[in-house]
């Protein structure tokens, strides 16, 4: 029998806030800082104008980085301790969220010093070489039997597409539910590829990296105009006191959003304005998932948009979820920073369930392995003897998301009707009531006019 499911308890979304510096085109511009960061008390504030007295909005969050703050104390107090989660066995996500060019990709993946630094030295260096680095160190240090893998998907215009297949055709990837874990989503035909030792991630970040969509605009010369999704997936093996083996999975998963944009001030036009609308739909759909998850409404439109899908699990479920929020300190981009504050404070009410992957048996394992080798064989008996219904796996897997989908609508549909129902019900006894109340005044009335009649006899 395998070991029942470790729960822990309900946990706030982790929420981090990080304020880059002035760039050379702010300061050419003159403009003034809008914001003032106090990474002890972990609070932002904004300001409409430098002066003191000005109006001004303080938002406090779990960690809060200034203008001079280093890639490694990002790591070290986000990321950092969601490796030790990992090797336990949870699913932990870390995404970054904000406005174009405010340092989503520099934070997630940095830049490389120098050829001889290693990845962990480089002061450069971002999140995804950092975690790699230190989940293998950690790995080794242990002297156990584990194994690594690694995929870089890629969301471009609602399109799903694998950064590191083996071909460099652009071809469409469909997403279907996972039937194993509910609420977690399974991308068709994504390659995971076999990590070897820590100086294989420079190779790897690169080959997804020269694929990823990127163009220049106004506010960014190198805008992502893609969603990402860097998924790290080890496998441990480790030997209870009895002596059997046990197989723990652990996933990091690491996102890099695509930056909101206002389309007027970026300059984006045709194929970049497309682009831009369809980035600024799906974050406003992740917008509306948070606010439906904040005010624990009965349906959450994940289904919206491929986005929330892809971070469902990382949303309201069983993963463990980190936020780091960048924003610009110039006046120029004072609207921008005041949304992102608002959509990143909101977001620090999410309540996740994080639940540790469940481990495997030896003996579990090969069962599993059994049973889906009796299916496939009664598979191809059926296909042989053709006497079985007969579609290919795409379209079975397209029936299945149907089927899924409709199962959703009901669900929801069901929720309206029984909301309705109370509804309907409060109308009643309202109904009800004010008949009641009606009632006892028309008595009232009688009453009153009776006394009234008779007081006029005797006057």
């Amino acid at each position: 029998m395998p070991p029942t499911k470790e729960k822990a308890s309900n946990q706030n979304i982790f929420v981090a806030v990080r304020c880059r510096p002035m760039n050379d085109a702010e300061t050419a511009e003159r403009c003034y800082s809008v914001i003032d960061t106090d990474s002890e008390n972990r609070t932002v504030v904004v300001r409409e104008r430098p002066q003191t007295g000005s109006s001004s909005k303080t938002y406090t969050f779990d960690k809060v980085f200034g203008t001079r703050s280093k890639q490694v104390d990002v790591y070290n107090a986000v990321v950092k301790p969601a490796i030790d989660e990992v090797i336990a066995g949870y699913n932990c996500t870390i995404f970054v969220y904000g406005q174009t060019g405010t340092g989503k990709t520099f934070t997630m993946e940095g830049e490389r010093s120098a050829e001889h630094l290693r990845w962990e030295d480089d002061p450069m260096a971002g999140i995804v070489p950092r975690s790699l680095a230190h989940l293998f160190e950690t790995l080794e240090s242990m002297d156990c039997e584990f194994s690594m893998r690694a995929s870089y998907l890629e969301l471009y215009n609602e399109e799903l597409f694998d950064l590191l297949g083996a071909t460099e055709c652009d071809t469409k990837m469909r997403i279907y539910e996972d039937a194993s874990r509910k609420g977690s989503v399974v991308i068709q035909g994504l390659e995971e590829v076999v990590v070897r030792n820590k100086h294989e991630v420079y190779n790897i970040m690169k080959r997804g990296s020269q694929r990823r969509q990127t163009a220049s605009t106004i506010l960014n010369a190198t805008s992502s105009r893609s969603h990402t999704v860097f998924t790290v997936t080890i496998h441990l093996k480790e030997n209870t006191v009895d002596g059997e083996e046990l197989v723990k999975t652990g996933k990091l998963n690491l996102v890099d959003l695509a930056g909101s944009e206002n389309i007027g001030r970026s300059g984006a036009v045709d194929k970049r304005a497309r682009e831009a609308g369809n980035i600024n739909q799906s974050l406003l759909t992740l917008g509306r998932v948070i606010t439906a998850l904040v005010d624990r409404k009965p349906h959450v439109p994940y289904r919206e948009s491929k986005l929330t899908r892809i971070l469902q699990d990382s949303l309201g479920g069983k993963t463990k979820t980190s936020i780091i929020a960048t924003i610009s300190p110039a006046n120029s981009n004072f609207e921008e920073t005041l949304s992102t504050l608002e959509y990143a404070h909101r977001a620090k009410n999410i309540q996740n369930n994080p639940e540790v992957n469940q481990k495997l048996t030896k003996k579990n394992l090969i069962k599993e392995y059994n049973e889906e080798i009796e299916r496939l064989r009664k598979d191809l008996q059926s296909a042989r003897d053709k006497n079985g219904i007969y579609l290919s796996e795409e379209n079975y897997r397209e029936m299945q998301h149907q089927l899924a989908s409709q199962a959703d609508l009901l669900k929801t549909q069901d929720q309206d009707l029984q909301s309705l129902n109370k509804d309907h019900v409060e109308l009643t006894d309202t109904y009800a009531k004010t008949v009641d109340v009606l009632k006892a005044t028309q008595t009232d009335l009688e009453k009153t006019s009776t006394e009234l009649e008779a007081t006029k006899k005797y006057s």
